[in-house]
């Protein structure tokens, strides 16, 4: 099993990588199946189903369709460009994605939301299409977005979740008892063992570049989430409040009245930052998902702002840490809060920042796998429940708790010697079996909870 840490940590726009990011990845992907085909096309078709239909207009999936088969890509986004496009093509009823010339697309007719049963195979489910001048298919191509901008067709879906066909890497651990037994036989540390695989893939001076990329695009989302101010998009009247917060507490530094717990404002502020940014349609990083990317950028600025001997030159092996458990859970379970509930993602992202703080810290690979079991267990049964789909409440507070607890996390374990009941591998699992037990009212569908007992308006 090989993820990369570029898999789990994907520059991309708000305001959700499963249903935002994920669709338009689809779309792409759509355009070159069709720019590989010999026959010449006259207009496109898209239809949404399960929770990318009841909760795709709060999180801009009809957008993200519509400017991915335009030819937009999440990962260079232009905010002024794409808001100029969606303006031609409401008017004109075309898109011109590159090597395709001008296709028909109309987005009231073309682009439909089923609000039936969603699709056998996953939650997150649209059916691309493309027609002739009479309106008859000659192409379809189903896609589910499984989380974390991860995009699978039917077909890769049911040939199993590890579809990784490149060369063999030197610590192929699929669970977390084998990554430790790994660990101590050629006595290695888990950011070590996860650096070879990926340099098993591309160069050192890539993966290098790549890491700093990463956490150059997280901690610039937190710096303009805490110099913005005004209400988020969406109908909610949700108001920043990270900009108000962080002002606050620089007021007060060096005050010798301030309590102790103020500290877990900053994890918090630090979070809320970026999931205020990806809320208003921001430049975010996926880790492992959208409505959880406030977790691991706020506990590595956390480490790099109040702990004594923090350097940025450590942050590369705190996301391959994270990396590596992010990976085990996708792989094992879940990261999509449409199949597991927001355990899935939030939970996920406090576990692998855990186990990032813990190996920062100078955790052995035992007290980071601790780490990252204490954080995921105290998320189960954890419910995605958005009010009026829209990720804002309560996924930006959510992701400052789960930053707390992340660091919380991180301290019991590093209090211990490793050793514990619940491993890692059986959180991973409960969170499983909890997200397939779970209503579907509490994944991502905005049919229960808080969704419905919070007036959206």
């Amino acid at each position: 099993m090989f993820l990369s840490v570029f898999d789990m940590f994907k520059v991309g726009v708000g305001p959700s990588s499963s249903h935002t990011i994920g669709p338009m990845v689809a779309a792409a992907r759509f355009l070159d199946h069709l720019r590989a085909q010999p026959f010449r096309l006259h207009g496109l078709r898209a239809t949404l189903h399960g929770s990318l239909a009841f909760t795709g207009v709060g999180h801009a999936t009809d957008r993200a369709v519509i400017l991915g088969l335009a030819g937009f890509r999440a990962d260079d986004y232009d905010a002024d460009k794409a808001e100029a496009a969606l303006a031609r093509i409401a008017t004109e009823a075309t898109v011109m994605p590159d090597g395709l010339g001008t296709l028909a697309f109309h987005p009231k007719d073309d682009l439909v939301f089923d609000y039936g049963p969603p699709l056998p195979d996953h939650p997150n489910g649209l059916v691309l299409r493309g027609v002739d001048a009479q309106g008859d298919v000659i192409t379809e191509i189903t896609y589910y977005s499984v989380g974390g901008g991860f995009v699978l067709t039917a077909a890769e879906l049911a040939a199993g979740k590890d579809t990784d066909n490149g060369p063999p890497v030197p610590y192929p651990f699929q669970t977390a008892a084998e990554m430790l037994q790994m660990a101590d036989k050629h006595g290695v540390s888990i950011a070590a063992m996860k650096r070879a695989n990926e340099l098993s893939r591309m160069p050192d001076a890539d993966l290098d570049r790549g890491l700093d990329r990463i956490w150059e695009v997280m901690n610039q989302c937190i710096n303009r989430g805490l110099t913005t101010d005004g209400i988020l998009p969406g109908g909610l009247s949700v108001r920043r409040r990270a900009k108000g917060i962080y002002d606050a507490l620089m007021a007060e530094r060096g005050m010798n009245l301030t309590a102790p717990h103020t500290i877990n404002d900053y994890m918090s502020t630090y979070a809320m930052a970026v999931n205020e940014e990806n809320a208003a349609g921001g430049q975010v990083v996926t880790a492992p998902t959208n409505g959880a990317a406030g977790v691991v950028p706020a506990t590595i600025r956390y480490w790099l702002d109040h702990v004594p001997g923090a350097t940025t030159t450590r942050i590369s092996e705190f996301l391959l840490t994270a990396a590596a458990i992010g990976g085990l859970i996708k792989f094992n379970a879940s990261i999509s809060g449409a199949e597991c509930g927001c355990q899935a993602e939030v939970g996920s992202a406090s576990a692998m920042a855990a186990a990032g703080l813990a190996a920062v810290m100078g955790g052995t690979p035992a007290q980071i796998e601790n780490a990252a079991e204490i954080a995921l267990e105290h998320h189960l049964g954890m419910t995605c429940d958005p009010v009026k789909g829209l990720v804002q409440v309560p996924c930006i507070e959510r992701n400052g708790l789960g930053a707390i607890k992340a660091v919380s996390a991180a301290s019991l374990a590093m209090r211990g010697d490793g050793h514990h009941l619940v491993s890692l591998d059986v959180a991973i699992e409960t969170m499983r079996q909890t997200g397939v037990d779970m209503s579907e009212k509490y994944k991502e569908t905005a049919l229960g909870g808080l969704a419905v007992n919070v007036p959206n308006c």
